[in-house]
């Protein structure tokens, strides 16, 4: 069918194509660019590795994740949260990504420059979804809109409801038209972020955190690394709750988690919960908020009995204690000397 130069033309590239897809899209691959990350002494934007297996929903996202810089002075109404999940999430886009969400803030007669701002950009943000709920009553479309632009979102919306579905932001990025299928990134990370303030507590607030989030010297292998949790000082058996509705994506053990669950909220949102004693829920199965998954324990590679709590947004690792500022102060409180 084609000339012999040509095919062969074809075949590299194809050959290429699947290095390519493999380097980016596969375990093997982003073994390789650890790798290559810790030779060079860069960082990875390689996905965890269990984010591969876990079946965990929502994308990894390639636009960095800004936790909240101010400390929360109360807990967080929902439209609170979503607010101040539009601003971190603007805050992580680049110049170019923010300027839809900056153009129709001035249209709407919101300060652009409030909207980025460490103490005012929440407020300016929920300026901004008050002038849009008329339109877009749903959370879901309306950060479409914020995101995409009104017109966009209209038209997905009238997509999914002329077909029946339920107005998600899965389904509404789906119906944008051709061109606008990068703006749901800043919507899904405002949703994700969002999210996060609302998640409850896995053990009793007044538990000691051990070891914060963050870089650290590991207790067992001596060498610095980053901690992609806290560690809360706990006795083994302490009940372990779940911090939100969700199902149960990994239970197992494992020598250096110990029994660890990973819990799927939704909206790009997972909890894990690590070195328990016992696991009481099966993987694929629903739990409810508060509800009992685990008692904790001391197994794997731990020193000592605790929990280990990480939440992920997008299948990277965040500070739990920045989404809430009563532990984020007892937290402080605890680890100084």
């Amino acid at each position: 069918m084609f000339p012999s130069r040509a095919k062969g033309l074809l075949d590299f590239c194809m050959a290429v194509l699947c290095l390519w897809a493999a380097y980016h899209h596969t375990p093997a691959g982003a073994l390789v660019r650890r790798g290559a990350a810790w030779a060079t002494g860069t960082r990875s934007t390689a996905r965890p590795l269990l984010a591969y297996y876990d079946g965990v929903t929502g994308t990894s996202l390639s636009e960095p994740l800004v936790a909240p810089e101010v400390p929360l002075a109360r807990p967080l109404t929902d439209a609170e949260a979503l607010a101040w999940g539009t601003h971190l999430a603007l805050k992580g886009l680049d110049v170019r990504a923010r300027q839809p969400v900056l153009a129709l803030a001035t249209e709407l007669g919101v300060s652009s420059t409030a909207l980025l701002d460490a103490g005012e950009g929440p407020a300016a943000a929920k300026q901004l979804h008050a002038a849009l709920e008329a339109d877009f009553p749903g959370d879901e479309a309306r950060l479409t809109a914020l995101f995409a632009g009104r017109v966009p979102a209209r038209y997905a919306l009238a997509r999914v409801m002329a077909e029946g579905g339920v107005p998600t932001l899965e389904r509404l990025a789906g119906q944008l038209p051709p061109g606008f299928e990068g703006a749901s990134v800043g919507a899904a990370q405002a949703l994700a972020l969002a999210t996060a303030f609302g998640l409850a507590w896995p053990v009793d607030e007044g538990a000691r955190v051990s070891s914060p989030f963050g870089e650290r010297l590991h207790p067992v292998l001596g060498t610095r690394k980053i901690h992609t949790g806290v560690d809360l000082s706990v006795p083994t058996g302490t009940s372990v709750l779940a911090v939100s509705a969700g199902v149960v994506r990994r239970a197992s053990e494992d020598a250096v988690n110990g029994r660890v669950l990973v819990l799927d909220h939704g909206r790009g949102v997972t909890t894990a919960y690590c070195h328990n004693s016992e696991l009481v829920v099966a993987v694929g199965q629903r739990v409810e908020r508060g509800q009992l998954i685990a008692r904790s324990g001391n197994t794997g590679r731990s020193t000592g009995p605790h929990l280990h709590y990480q939440l992920e947004l997008a299948s990277r690792p965040m500070d739990p204690l920045k989404f809430r500022t009563a532990l984020r102060t007892a937290a402080a409180r605890s680890l100084t000397p």
